[in-house]
């Protein structure tokens, strides 16, 4: 199974993991990373921006990678577009596979491409405006761990 999207409106992790994981009989284990808006810095709200053509077809040729690499059964990944607030989802990335690395493996790795290497512009409103964010070093050098 494979369920790739890009979403405008709040969403709820558990709704989608539970049918993700029934879509996927005879696996061995199922790992899943939910992203949620930090409440931290005095963090008001949280925006994501993007180009739809080419952010759906990067997260797809992104799991093509994902399946390329790795054992999987299934792969979900779900990222959230637009305003969001503390607490909110921003992005779920869950894996289903035979074994428990290729699992854990496949979220770390989709999740380090969507940190640093994907096609969203990101800002944080803070009482004094809005602020851009670019990934970290430390974003950079989880990418770099996959070689490509």
């Amino acid at each position: 199974m494979r369920d790739i999207r890009l979403l405008t409106e709040p969403f709820y992790p558990g709704a989608l993991i539970g049918p993700f994981t029934n879509a996927n009989p005879g696996l061995g284990g199922v790992c899943t990373f939910v992203g949620e808006v930090r409440l931290d810095e005095g963090v008001e709200a949280l925006e994501l921006t993007h180009y739809e053509p080419l952010t759906l077809q990067g997260m797809q040729e992104l799991a093509d990678r994902a399946f390329a690499r790795f054992k999987l059964m299934g792969l979900l990944m779900v990222h959230r577009v637009g305003q969001m607030h503390p607490g909110e989802p921003i992005v779920c990335v869950s894996a289903a596979a035979r074994h428990r690395r290729d699992a854990i493996d496949t979220v770390d790795f989709c999740m380090d491409h969507l940190k640093s290497a994907a096609w969203f512009w990101k800002r944080e409103k803070r009482a004094d405006g809005w602020h851009w964010i670019e990934p970290r070093a430390d974003d950079y050098a989880d990418l770099a761990r996959w070689g490509e």
